[in-house]
């Protein structure tokens, strides 16, 4: 059964020109070619074009490439190794957000009022943490605390202790500078934690729908690694 561009094309919504595209990037293997040089494409490449538009949401364009052109070239293996990357990509996802609630959830206020103001080294003792630790976040942009104008001092907000005690909590878990920076540029935009809860709703709506998408794919790129369709 010969297939034209606009066969494969129509199928998805795609230009023709997009089909040339992916067999040229060796998404679809080869394609036979008329005496007039006119593509002929067969069930086995619309098969493929079915399995990458599958990859995509679960592995992202360039990975799904990979993985295509590995199986297309006959590296199972290949494209296997790339596929357990995706997995644990996601596994990691999953436990920073993980760490991310319970580190939230850590930030429960203690039964006595929380006062005014703190300095550094009070902070440190109540952290567990040395005051170069905090000079140490404050350099990368975890906490900003304001100077006393008269002293030169750091004061402490509320708001700044709630983000070292996130700050500590995440550095418990493991988590880099960097990242811990982005979370708590979160917790400001949203607010505090508690609006912050939307975006983690998000962030787990995300993440179940790449799972089932990771799913899809499997049982997509199972059916063409099966007997091939000719």
């Amino acid at each position: 059964m010969r297939l034209r561009p606009i066969d494969l094309a129509r199928e998805h919504g795609l230009s023709t020109q997009a089909v040339r595209n992916y067999e040229e990037a060796g998404i679809l293997p080869p394609a036979e070619r008329s005496p007039h040089g006119y593509r002929h494409y067969a069930p086995r490449h619309a098969a493929a074009l079915r399995t990458f538009l599958a990859l995509l949401p679960a592995h992202g364009h360039a990975r799904a490439v990979a993985i295509m052109r590995a199986v297309n070239d006959g590296e199972v293996e290949e494209a296997l190794r790339l596929i357990d990357e995706s997995h644990a990509q996601l596994a990691g996802d999953r436990g920073t957000l993980q760490d991310v609630e319970g580190a939230l959830a850590g930030l429960t206020p203690p039964h006595e009022p929380e006062p005014g103001v703190t300095f550094i080294g009070p902070l440190a003792r109540r952290l567990g943490i040395r005051p170069a630790t905090l000079r140490t976040w404050e350099r990368a942009g975890l906490i900003v605390p304001r100077r006393d104008p008269r002293t030169g001092y750091r004061v402490y907000t509320p708001d700044d202790v709630r983000d070292a005690l996130l700050a500590h909590q995440l550095r418990r878990g493991g988590h880099g500078l960097e990242h811990i920076a982005r979370v708590l540029d979160q917790v400001r935009t949203a607010g505090g934690p508690e609006p912050l809860q939307a975006t983690l709703r998000q962030w787990h709506q995300r993440l179940t729908a790449r799972g089932r998408a990771l799913l899809t794919a499997a049982a997509a790129l199972d059916t063409y690694l099966g007997p091939r369709i000719t």
